[in-house]
This record gives structure tokens, C-alpha cells and sequence, in this order.
């Protein structure tokens, strides 16, 4: 019979593994906690029409990568290949969003039928950031800062580039949109098979075609920049002079648009060079249009989300890791002889109540080679307990040396060494 394996591009995570994303994601609430933001939580399956109107029926996602199916009352379901259209339709669906401020974040698994690669999944991983009810462009700056503040928590600020543009309003990228068709139907049969589909479809996303003879194309194209309203150009203007007077550095990138149709005025990405061709760790920009899109009261908004996997791989190529952050194990506690489990178990639950936080994993196994256990389970000290008529003594471990431990004042002993670890 053949083994039983995973779906190819759903990955698991495996336990010295996880610890990296544990780590990456207690940085990134510590960071969201200092700018004030609360968690949500969605559920990672909506109504398909949910994203058919949010994303755009004519995008990459919808047309071609969504996980879709009928549930057993005949209804379209999707797995969610994005979390922002998941996040506006929670806040509004539970009145939080009209004639109020909310900032919120989220994180969890979504889904996108595409081939797998590396940083590049079917089951992929996102931290998102939503914000709405603030149409000021001080907004959008604190998005950036607040990313970049985590950057530099992790040590990757000197590795990722921030990229920005803007995209007007709705009625500036309509007339932009059509000025461009014109142009590239002049060299419409020159153009790639997925820029051709796109001139009907998603013109602006002819602009950050990978293909080489489509970019000479474009270099002589009308620019988006040049089509913007007044109003967004101040918008744009004001979120630089922000950017700047914080230090943060950027690129303008007028070819940057975004995959999503929801997004209008700032958009912006992160990008490294550390991971290959997958080069966005990070992106979001401003979608003021998306809550009355799916049926609420008109909020601005704005957010972003980073790609966990990405990040990951970022922090363990540039052995940017911890090694704090791969500690696993305080102590490992183990018995003489079976004849002391229970002794072993209540001595734990001790060490557990005296010191909080304590991580600490008992032997349940057989009794060989306890020591070399000890070292490979990760645990800073090895305790061996033994018994001394009536009372508890035994033998502490600490890088390959023993120290032999008295009953009297055995537990005590044991809480002052582990309280200089922990």
C-alpha cells in the first residue's frame, strides 16, 4: 500500500522548524501591540462571491488559482487566497467599522492553486494588517514605519527595499487605463500571451510583466503619474514628507500596481533580493472603495500582508535567528529507576508552580542513555533524580558535567539552578 503523503504544496511545519515562526511571530505582536492594533480571527472558508467582487473576476486569483467548490446545500465555497476581503467583511458583518476607527491584524493560512516553488506554496502563511476609518496619508506611513520598525527588530532592514507608488482614484486610473490600451494595441501581437489576455481584462497589470519584450514596450508608455488627480497627488506628496522626515528610505516605482483591484491611491511593497526570484516579503497599499464594494457604508481603508514562509526562509538564510529563539527545554528530568515516576511527576508539577515560564519535559521512556536525550531535546540542564531513603536527591547536568545534588534543600537547589537559566 502507498504511503500517505501530504498535498503537493501544503507543507507541514516541522517541530525545529517551528520554533523560527514562533519566534518571527512573537515579533511581529510585540511590534503591532506597540502601535496599538487588536486580533481577529476569520475562518479560513467564505462565500466565493466574497472574493469575486472584492479581488475582481478578471484577476489571476479568481480566474485560475482559488480553491472553489460546492458544499452540500449547492453553495460556491472558497478556501480564502487573501485575508483583507475576509477582514472587511467580519468588521462590517459585526458592526465595527461605520463612523469608527479600528486597527486589526490577523494571521493564518491561505490558499492559491499555483505551482510550488520555493517561498511559493499552495498552503501558504500571511500576517495581515487592516486599518480603517483614516484617509489621511498619515496612515499609510505608519503601515511603513510600522514595518519597518519590525525589520529592524529582526534584524532584516538592511536587506529589503520598500517600493511606492500611487494609483490615483478610481476615475484618474479609468482614464489612465484606457490611455494605455490605446497605446499597447499598437503593439498588441508583440505582447506576451498573459499581457494579451490582460488588454481586456487587467491592463494595468500588463506593467509589471516579467516578459522582456513587453518591458521594451512599455519603457515608452504613457505614465500613471502623469493622470493623476490633484487630490492624489497631495496624498502621495504628504505620505513622502512623512517617509522622509522618519528616515525611512524608499523607491518610487511607477510600474507597481498590485494584483487586487481593490487597491487605490498608496500602494507599496517590501522586496529583498535574498530569496531569489520570490522577491516581496511584504505588501499593501489603500483600498477607500472596498467596504461599500462588498455592501457596507463607504470607510476608507488601508493594510498589508507579509508572506510567513518568505520571512522565514529571510531569517534562516542570513542566520538571523536566535539561538534563545531555539531553546527549547529549561530542564529535562529524569528518574533513576521506574520505581521513581511518581516521585518525578510531583517533583515536575513543583518546578512548573515555583517557576513560571519553566520549560521542562519529563522522561517517560526507557532509561538509557538519559544524558545524550537531554542534549538532543535542546534542555540546558539535565536532572537525574535518585532516592536517599526517604527523601529525593540526584545528579544535575550542565554542559557534559554533574553535579551531585543533597536531599536537604533538594528542591531549592533545583529552583536556583533553573532560575539562572530561565
Amino acid at each position: 500500500m502507498a504511503k500517505i503523503q501530504a498535498i503537493r504544496g501544503m507543507n507541514d511545519v516541522l517541530p525545529q522548524d517551528s520554533v523560527v515562526w514562533q519566534y518571527l511571530e512573537a515579533q511581529v505582536k510585540d511590534v503591532l501591540d506597540a502601535y496599538g492594533y487588536s486580533e481577529i480571527r476569520m475562518p479560513v472558508v467564505e462565500y466565493t462571491h466574497l472574493f469575486k467582487r472584492s479581488i475582481g473576476e478578471v484577476t489571476d486569483i479568481v480566474e485560475k488559482e482559488m480553491y472553489t467548490f460546492e458544499d452540500r446545500n449547492n453553495e460556491s465555497l472558497t478556501l480564502r487566497p487573501e485575508g483583507t476581503a475576509s477582514c472587511v467583511r467580519a468588521a462590517e458583518e459585526h458592526g465595527l467599522l461605520f463612523n469608527q476607527t479600528q486597527r486589526l491584524w490577523y494571521q493564518g493560512p491561505m490558499f492559491r492553486y499555483e505551482k510550488p516553488q520555493k517561498g511559493r506554496y499552495r498552503q501558504f502563511h500571511q500576517i495581515g494588517v487592516e486599518a480603517f476609518g483614516m484617509s489621511g496619508a498619515e496612515l499609510d506611513a505608519e503601515l511603513i514605519l510600522l514595518t519597518a520598525r519590525l525589520w529592524k527588530s529582526l534584524g532584516l532592514l538592511e536587506h529589503v527595499t520598500l517600493e511606492l507608488n500611487s494609483l490615483g482614484s478610481s476615475e484618474a486610473r479609468a482614464h489612465y487605463r484606457q490611455v494605455l490600451v490605446d497605446y499597447l494595441l499598437q503593439f498588441e501581437a508583440q505582447l506576451d500571451e498573459d499581457s494579451k489576455r490582460r488588454l481586456a481584462s487587467n491592463p494595468l497589470r500588463i506593467l509589471d510583466s516579467k516578459d522582456p519584450n513587453t518591458q521594451d514596450i512599455l519603457r515608452q508608455a504613457p505614465m500613471l503619474e502623469d493622470y493623476l488627480d490633484e487630490e492624489s497627488k497631495e496624498h502621495f506628496a504628504e505620505l513622502c514628507h512623512i517617509l522622509d522626515t522618519n528616515g525611512i528610505r524608499y523607491v518610487l516605482n511607477p510600474k507597481l500596481v498590485r494584483g487586487l483591484d481593490y487597491y487605490n491611491r498608496t500602494v507599496f511593497e517590501w522586496t529583498t533580493s535574498s530569496l531569489g526570484a520570490q522577491g516581496t516579503v511584504c505588501a499593501g497599499g489603500r483600498y477607500d472603495g472596498l467596504v461599500a464594494q462588498l455592501g457596507g457604508k463607504s470607510t476608507p481603508g488601508a493594510g498589508f500582508a507579509m508572506g510567513v514562509e518568505r520571512l522565514v526562509l529571510m531569517l534562516e538564510t542570513l542566520q538571523l535567528v536566535p539561538e534563545s529563539a531555539r531553546q527549547t527545554l529549561d530542564l529535562y528530568l529524569a528518574a533513576e529507576h521506574k520505581g521513581l515516576q511518581a516521585a518525578l511527576i510531583s517533583l515536575a508539577e513543583q518546578l512548573r508552580t515555583a517557576i513560571p515560564g519553566l520549560r521542562l519535559r519529563s522522561h517517560c521512556a526507557g532509561l538509557k542513555n538519559i544524558n545524550a536525550k537531554a542534549q538532543q531535546a535542546g534542555a540546558t540542564l539535565a536532572l537525574i533524580v535518585k532516592q536517599n531513603g526517604e527523601s529525593l536527591c540526584g545528579t544535575l547536568w550542565q554542559d557534559g558535567s554533574p553535579q551531585e545534588v543533597n536531599a536537604e534543600g533538594f528542591v531549592a537547589a533545583i529552583v536556583a539552578a533553573l532560575n539562572k537559566q530561565v
